[in-house]
């Protein structure tokens, strides 16, 4: 029965001694790998939309404005005939 009291007198590093009170022994680490990986991705993220928009912006001040595709003859037939219009040649 001895042998299970082995370590009786000895308490554990993480307990104090008056009581059963958990000593925290840790070092100022830093910041967390993870918090700096998410800020990263979110910053390339955040200048990548911006740079878009900015982009963007810059081709609307530029850029002529789109030509409309050039309507085909048979649309333009069926668009008078709705209308009731003659085509012309028939």
């Amino acid at each position: 029965m001895s042998d299970e009291f082995e370590f009786a007198d000895k308490v554990p590093p993480s307990f104090d001694r008056l009581g059963n009170k958990i000593i925290y022994e840790t070092e100022a680490k830093g910041f967390n790998p993870g918090l700096i990986v998410l800020l990263i991705v979110l910053g390339l993220l955040l200048i990548f939309l911006v740079g878009n928009y900015v982009l963007y912006l810059y081709a609307q001040k530029t850029l002529p404005p789109r030509k409309k595709k050039p309507v085909s003859k048979k649309k333009m037939k069926k668009e008078r005939l709705k209308q009731g219009v003659a085509a012309p040649g028939e």
